[in-house]
Formats: structure tokens, sequence, C-alpha cells
């Protein structure tokens, strides 16, 4: 092999092993896969083969900028998209002894139930949870309340009633109940034993 031929593999691999830390054809496939895109799809929209959007994605090659750019505007990104550090993706522990328990309403003095968040560290979460344990009350005094979104409940153990609308059931362990929370609900414990539920409520 020439000296020239040599010099010029040496490059070809310095490139190739300085592309490959950005990932390129991984971020390619995760953008057409988030718009459950084909790659048929794609070339429609790129004007390049479905069997180019191939070997890139896969890293059997490399894009050029102006290739790059083509499929970025498809996507509405920047070229910075694909040679800057995607964000890690959110992931948040809270240890229980963080918690912190809360009333249903401060000051009120039979509340229905304690409440503790299990994700309150998380920014810009998609949805709430709780763990809640149940008093036992009244059904006079069980407070109905409402809020926007929907609500799913998991009994985890004792007996609850639950009131949404005019309709009241009566859940024990194992239990679940998913309904519209802009309806006024109200929860109550039934019975001595711990009541306790997972509480999810979206927004």
């Amino acid at each position: 092999m020439t000296q020239k031929k040599t010099k010029k593999r040496m490059e070809s691999l310095t490139i190739t092993e300085g592309l490959k830390r950005y990932l390129i054809g991984e971020k390619l496939r995760r953008l057409r896969l988030r718009k459950s895109m084909g790659l048929s799809e794609l070339s429609k929209h790129t004007g390049l083969s479905a069997s180019l959007l191939s070997k890139l994605e896969r890293n059997l090659m490399h894009p050029t900028l102006p290739t790059l750019l083509r499929i970025a505007l498809v996507f509405s990104v920047g070229l910075e998209y694909f040679f800057n550090p995607e964000p890690k993706p959110v992931m948040e522990i809270v240890r229980k002894r963080v918690r912190l328990r809360f009333p249903d309403t401060p000051g009120k003095r039979l509340p229905a139930y304690y409440f503790e968040s299990l994700d309150f560290v998380a920014e810009n979460r998609k949805l709430n949870a709780y763990y809640a344990e149940f008093e036992a009350l009244a059904p006079a005094n069980a407070q109905r309340h409402q809020h926007d979104g929907v609500e799913f409940l998991y009994v985890m153990s004792g007996k609850l009633a639950i009131q949404v609308g005019d309709d009241e059931s009566e859940l024990t362990k194992g239990d679940a109940v998913y309904f519209d929370s802009t309806v006024p609900h109200s929860y109550r414990r039934i019975g001595s034993r711990r009541t306790a539920a997972l509480v999810v409520v979206t927004s």
C-alpha cells in the first residue's frame, strides 16, 4: 500500500472514530421513531433514499452537513441536535425518610386522609403520585373535592369507600379505580383496619 493511500486510510479512520462519539445514527433513529415515521416516509420528505437513511442510522455511512440539514429540517431541529449530548432521562429517587406527611386540608379537625408525595423532587412531571392513609369518617364528614385531570387509586390495605358524583363504591385490598377527577369525589375508611392506597393524579 502506498504512503498516500495509507495516509488517506488513517484520516478516514480518525474521522470515523471522531464521529462515533456523537451517536448521529442513534439520534436520527430516535427522531424518526418519535414521529412514528418509516424510512420510506422519511425518504419522501428528505429526497434521500431509504437505503441511504438506513445506512446512516446504522452508522455504516456518515452524513455530510447538507444531508444532515435536510433531515434536521424535517424534524424541526437544528444541526446542533446531532452534535450536542442528549439530556439524560429524568430519574429521581424519593427515600421514605425524606417524605413529609400532610392532612388533606390543613387545620381541619377531622381529616379524611393523610398523604405523602412520592415524586415531589421530579421537575416538570406529567403526573403526581401519593401514598395516602385514610381515616374513618361518618359519610357526612367526608368532604368532596374536585380538580382537573383524571385520578387512579389502588388500595394497598384495608377497606375504602369512594364517592364519585352520586355513585359510592367500596374498595378492598387489591381493588383499583380510575375516574374523571373533575367530578366531585370523596373518600373515607370503612372499619378500624389501617387503610392505605397509592393515588396517581394527572392534570
